[in-house]
């Protein structure tokens, strides 16, 4: 009996075990599937839902209600569309049908009474005109293809026939090439300002009774890019000398000569105080890209927490700076599955009420306003991020939530020490929003040194939409200076030096 005893004691122990074992597997395939299920709904939302992080009124009620209760004291009021502002509003758009700009070509056209109907019934004399009634509607006549034909005259001496001379052939910035600069500006300015990829140009050309196929195109862009990157290297040197940068990169497909496709990377390297950006194409998303083009830079670097640029920090001449856009997209993923993510999101809001306060001061104001209101945010933050923490499960899409807002609390506080610096990279990101929308229409680049001339356009191209340039007038011209300006002043050729040069007078 006392065998029998010890063996079914052995067995329940054995049993008691297998059970705790099973009952811990269990509870971590639980945790898995709710992490991917996180994980899928993340990513469903991005896909199908909307795109904009907006939190309710009432959601930020809920959350500053939880966080009055927790410190014992009011909390200021957040700033809801229903409420009230801590600043004046601004004057809101008149509506209705706007004005027609006074610039474009009026033409007249007269519709009068039939001249019957000016004899007067009453006395039988002539009306005369004492006004009229006038209404404006917009026209629009299609772009229009023509030949620009180029006579140079030859002279000759009529006795000896010798000393022929004539005049030179005028600059062009495709050599032998049929397009005019003109014609160029507009093929550049359709594929990167306005998204329309090559072959349906080409169509839009055949509609106008010409035969432009889509090969030609490519290489009038290709040779345009490659006239054009003197001025490009010379925004890479400009930006890379200033000491404060921010900067992203986003996918990009490039097609492989022996067929097939791989993942090229576009960054953006950005200077928001003085508005000058920087495109560059890599082949792969390692460090090698913003090594090396900062590795002169010397001063702030705003990114992600991508871990390319962790290796650029440690040689201490860079700065990280964080990105709260990032850190709160984190917590705004999980807010339905963890309603305490609610608690940093209202916070966060906090922090952007205090930097719109300092929109419109210097930016040493800004960093006095900065100090006094962002600082005790921060602080309260740091507070709420410690006590979710200790209950938030590691593998929870909360817990990924702080633990990025742990190892980045540093660079995420540092934008409070210059006026100068953003709390995000959105400057950054929102360049980048013409590649997304430009790769959904092209598709793909057709060769990494393709991939490099898009970079090329696209420095140029965007710089002209933060320097507030037409980009066809821009094109146009600087396309003519290229090959003759003078090295020493290339930057004219910039879209921000080009608007304070040339933009002035050929606007008058």
């Amino acid at each position: 009996m006392e065998h029998e005893s010890t063996q079914l004691r052995d067995e329940l122990a054995a049993s008691q075990q297998l059970n705790a074992s099973l009952q811990a597997q269990l509870e971590a395939s639980k945790r898995e599937v709710a992490w991917l299920r996180h994980r899928l709904d993340v990513l469903s939302r991005r896909l199908f839902g909307k795109k904009a992080e907006q939190l309710t009124d009432g959601q930020l009620a809920l959350a500053y209600e939880q966080l009055q209760n927790e410190t014992g004291k009011a909390d200021e009021p957040v700033e809801t569309d229903s409420g009230e502002r801590a600043l004046p509003d601004k004057p809101r758009p008149r509506r209705g049908r706007r004005a027609i700009p006074a610039h474009l070509r009026r033409e007249v056209v007269v519709v009068d009474v039939a001249e019957s109907e000016k004899s007067c019934t009453s006395c039988g004399g002539t009306k005369e005109k004492i006004g009229e009634d006038a209404s404006e509607k917009l026209d629009y006549v299609p772009a229009q293809l023509f030949v620009v034909r180029t006579l140079r005259p030859r002279y000759a001496c009529p006795r000896c026939h010798d000393g022929v001379v004539s005049a030179p052939s005028p600059e062009q910035a495709v050599e032998k090439g049929l397009a005019s600069e003109g014609l160029l500006a507009h093929v550049i300015t359709s594929k990167y300002v306005d998204h329309m990829p090559l072959y349906r140009l080409s169509g839009i050309f055949a509609r106008h009774g010409v035969d432009i196929s889509r090969t030609t195109l490519c290489d009038w862009v290709a040779r345009c890019a490659d006239a054009l990157d003197p001025v490009y290297e010379h925004l890479r040197r400009t930006i890379v000398a200033t000491d404060y940068l921010q900067t992203d990169d986003t996918p990009v497909t490039v097609l492989q000569d022996g067929g097939g496709s791989r993942t090229g990377r576009l960054w953006v390297y950005l200077d928001p105080v003085a508005k000058r950006v920087f495109f560059e194409a890599t082949e792969t998303r390692g460090r090698d890209g913003p090594q090396g083009v900062l590795k002169d830079f010397k001063g702030y670097l705003q990114a992600d927490a991508y871990s390319a640029y962790d290796a650029l920090y440690k040689r201490g001449r860079i700065v990280e700076v964080g990105c709260w856009a990032h850190a709160r997209r984190k917590f705004f993923d999980v807010k339905d599955e963890e309603p305490e993510a609610l608690k940093v999101l209202a916070l966060i809001q906090r922090l952007y009420e205090a930097e719109k306060q300092g929109a419109e001061v210097t930016a040493e104001q800004r960093r006095g306003l900065r100090r006094e209101r962002s600082v005790p945010i921060l602080e309260e933050i740091d507070r709420v991020r410690e006590e979710l923490s200790r209950t938030a499960l590691p593998k929870s899409g909360l817990g990924e939530a702080l633990r990025y807002l742990g190892n980045q609390r540093e660079a995420l506080g540092r934008y409070v020490e210059d006026g100068r610096l953003k709390p995000d990279n959105n400057g950054a990101e929102n360049q980048l929003r013409v590649v997304a929308v430009g790769r959904k229409n092209w598709l793909f680049a057709g060769s990494q040194e393709g991939a490099r001339r898009a970079a090329v356009l696209y420095t140029l191209t965007q710089g002209c939409k933060l320097s507030g340039v037409e980009p066809l007038r821009y094109f146009r011209d600087v396309l003519l200076r290229v090959a003759t300006h003078p090295a020493s002043r290339i930057d004219e050729l910039t879209p921000t030096g080009w608007a304070k040069t040339f933009g002035a007078p050929a606007a008058a």
